[in-house]
């Protein structure tokens, strides 16, 4: 008889399945910011070698306006919380800092709604904010959406039978 090894850590567990408070969604905001700036500067560098490519002696940096550098990186944000969101759950954000977004089912969102969810996060992100008088740690774009954002160190998403907790968590 051989004993089951959990994957959830020790201390961790009794936050499994809580939603997660500020402090832990604010740094996952922040690592998820790191990505989508990295891969708009990933994009800049491979367009750059493209054309030095295609042009070396014609060669010089694409011109990036303030107001391009901006809609593209909206638009990069929110098809990277989508994609995230309506896959695992996840974005890389989430996975680090142990959280999953879930529909008020418990199960993960599906693309509509994922779109709506990363389209109101990214248009207002002070939203978030709503956590610190929220008695259940929800966003105002949780409260609108009927979205959780709770601790999951699962690496799938755990059946709807265990449905999130409702109960404050720490941040």
């Amino acid at each position: 008889m051989s004993a089951r090894v959990s994957p959830i850590p020790h201390a961790a567990r009794p936050y499994q399945g809580r939603r997660a408070g500020l402090v832990s969604r604010t740094l996952a905001a922040l690592v998820d910011l790191v990505v989508v700036v990295s891969a708009f500067w990933l994009g800049y560098a491979a367009v750059s070698v493209a054309l030095f490519a295609v042009e070396p002696r014609e060669f010089h940096f694409p011109d990036v306006t303030l107001a391009g550098w901006i809609a593209t990186e909206y638009v990069l944000a929110v098809v990277y919380l989508t994609l995230g969101w309506s896959t695992s759950g996840r974005t890389v954000g989430a996975l680090v800092m142990g959280l999953r977004v879930l529909n008020r089912s418990g199960d993960p969102m599906r693309p509509l709604g994922a779109l709506l969810r990363a389209l109101f996060c990214v248009t207002f992100p002070l939203g978030l904010l709503w956590i610190v008088v929220s008695a259940e740690n929800r966003s105002l774009q949780d409260l609108v959406l009927r979205t959780s954002v709770v601790y999951d160190w699962h690496r799938r998403i755990p059946p709807a039978s265990e449905p999130a907790a409702t109960s404050r968590g720490p941040a």
